[in-house]
């Protein structure tokens, strides 16, 4: 009876140490936008950016979600995550312009374009309308940066894009999109 007992104990004793090792093993492969180092490696796990170049420009944080600006190979990117119940940030969207050396992006729930340039960008200043409102704002050619439209208060959250213009350094119209 005791051989049996004791039998049983360590089986169960067993069976949970190789449980906390397998649920420690998987909480510590799982990677996290946390910080600039792991936001690279979150991007480098995903699908086709692998071998990419990824220069992370800004990270900004709103609440739970965390929103980052990047290079991909000289493209602009948006990378963003959500908190999770541990506090870790979990990867939920990415995007990558490859044909564009300035981009905007809109982050999911938040009122505000995220502008990211690459240091081919000749474009120093955009221009939109924004439910009738006309913002702009500038960014410094050649540069790679990011930088911030809010959008203008809406008490329906509901948004309407029109007449984006696009300046070069000495203010000529480079493009101009209805």
């Amino acid at each position: 009876m005791k051989k049996r007992t004791f039998l049983v104990i360590t089986l169960a004793m067993l069976v949970l140490l190789i449980g906390c090792l397998a649920w420690y093993r998987n909480k510590s492969t799982h990677l996290y936008g946390n910080d600039q180092d792991s936001i690279v490696k979150v991007i480098h796990a995903i699908h086709g950016y692998e071998d990419a170049a990824i220069e992370i420009l800004e990270v900004r944080d709103f609440d739970d979600q965390r929103v980052v600006g990047f290079l991909s190979n000289h493209r602009p990117g948006c990378i963003q995550f959500r908190k999770n119940s541990d506090g870790d940030f979990d990867w939920s969207f990415i995007q990558v312009r490859n044909n564009e050396t300035f981009s905007y992006f809109i982050p999911d729930h938040l009122p505000m374009f995220m502008l990211v340039a690459s240091p081919e960008n000749e474009i120093a200043k955009i221009q939109v309308r924004i439910n009738g409102q006309k913002l702009e704002q500038h960014v410094i050619p050649h540069k790679a940066a990011v930088a911030w439209i809010d959008f203008p208060e809406s008490e329906d959250h509901h948004y309407e894009f029109r007449d984006y213009t696009y300046y070069d350094k000495d203010g000529n119209l480079m493009k101009e999109l209805n």
